[in-house]
């Protein structure tokens, strides 16, 4: 079997590269060992695929090469992809500022994907296994289930390692360095924590609680909202974080962002000296939070109680709590995979191997990481389509 094109991975840049190419005019095989396509697509935003962000930047990604990303985004952006939502039809909502979500679901987007792979001429094949890649000649040769294939260009777009359940591998991570290229360290990304078991049992009693904060790490800081949960911390907030705590790292939360606690905390003793500072509390958070607050402060006096000193200890755990977690839930629950494929021997503009034109990386096999929020679904977008013009 000969082909044009050649590309590893039926998920959000593989099917985007491919149609794109299609359209292009080149015969394009998509293969996956996954029985269906865009699996990650399909599990995303709870089912609602958080397509894209209409406010995403270069900023908001993460890279040992920062630079390498822009090029990409900047010729593809978040407008080109909802034109073509919604030229399909896709009906589609903005639950946070910039972040678009299907109204019904991600099944709307994999069925987008591969009708337009399929007026591009594209062929998918599923459940076919990739055993072998060498180059052949100007080209590449490819041992497959499906027999020997041979094309003009091979794109990998395997993605990372985060939810193994859905089939990831380290696939691409081998192939790149098969062929010379390096590989950054990998550790899952927009993952919930889990704790310590003092701090674990505090929070499986709070578990399904909600409360919006300010949670910040290693220079990285988000207003979000945090859940507490019956491992530990998730939640946006916990997530955003997660891309940026190294073990044994610290995290510092503000429970009520936008308030300086310490100053509320005085104007209230002098304005309602008779309320108990689980009332006070209660009133800016969930109760079962601000009752769990007081016991574990020790403290629900009346207001009128409490010195100086006492208000700046409530104002520093409500507003500086920090907490050191045990880890993180790991690939089983990560959204992405930080660090890949090493850019430095990618072209920013065909996503071409320095050396080896014939073969591309794509997605989020490279080491390109977005924040949470359509981030990352629009790198996919925006690279497939780089890497499919210029084949």
């Amino acid at each position: 079997m000969r082909y044009d094109v050649v590309v590893i991975g039926a998920g959000a840049a593989g099917l985007m590269c491919a149609l794109t190419a299609g359209y292009a005019g080149r015969r394009v095989l998509v293969v996956d060992h996954a029985n269906k396509a865009g699996k990650k697509i399909l599990m995303s935003g709870g089912g609602r695929c958080n397509f894209t962000n209409l406010n995403s930047t270069p900023a908001n990604f993460f890279s040992d090469n920062p630079a390498f990303c822009i090029s990409a985004l900047k010729r593809y952006r978040p407008e080109h992809f909802v034109e073509l939502v919604e030229r399909h039809g896709v009906e589609h909502v903005e639950k946070a500022p910039g972040q678009l979500f299907c109204a019904d679901s991600s099944k709307e987007i994999v069925r987008l994907l591969l009708t337009e792979c399929d007026w591009a001429g594209v062929e998918v094949r599923l459940k076919t296994r990739v055993e072998a890649v060498a180059r052949h000649g100007e080209g590449m040769r490819l041992a497959t289930s499906l027999g020997p294939i041979e094309c003009g260009a091979l794109v990998v777009a395997t993605g990372g390692l985060s939810i193994p359940t859905l089939g990831a591998t380290g696939f691409g991570y081998d192939l790149a360095r098969q062929f010379g290229l390096d590989v950054t360290d990998t550790r899952p990304a927009l993952v919930p924590f889990t704790l310590t078991s003092h701090w674990k049992d505090r929070a499986a009693a709070l578990a399904g609680v909600s409360v919006e904060v300010e949670a910040s790490c290693r220079g990285g800081r988000y207003r979000e909202p945090l859940l507490f949960t019956h491992r530990g911390l998730s939640g946006p907030a916990m997530l955003q974080v997660s891309s940026h705590w190294q073990p044994g790292d610290e995290i510092v939360i503000d429970l009520l962002p936008g308030e300086e606690a310490f100053a509320a905390l005085r104007a209230a003793r002098d304005a309602t000296p008779r309320r108990r500072l689980s009332t006070w509390l209660g009133e800016r958070l969930p109760k079962r939070l601000a009752q769990a607050l007081v016991e574990w402060q020790g403290d629900d006096g009346v207001l009128a109680e409490q010195s100086n000193a006492r208000l700046e200890a409530w104002a520093e755990a409500l507003q500086r709590w920090r907490l050191k977690p045990a880890g993180t839930e790991g690939w089983r629950t990560a959204e992405v995979t930080l660090g890949g494929v090493d850019t430095r021997a990618v072209s920013s503009r065909d996503f071409a191997v320095a050396g080896l034109p014939q073969l591309r990386f794509i997605g989020e096999v490279l080491d390109v990481t977005g924040e949470l929020g359509g981030h990352n679904f629009q790198w996919a977008w925006a690279s497939g389509v780089a890497c499919g013009l210029s084949l």
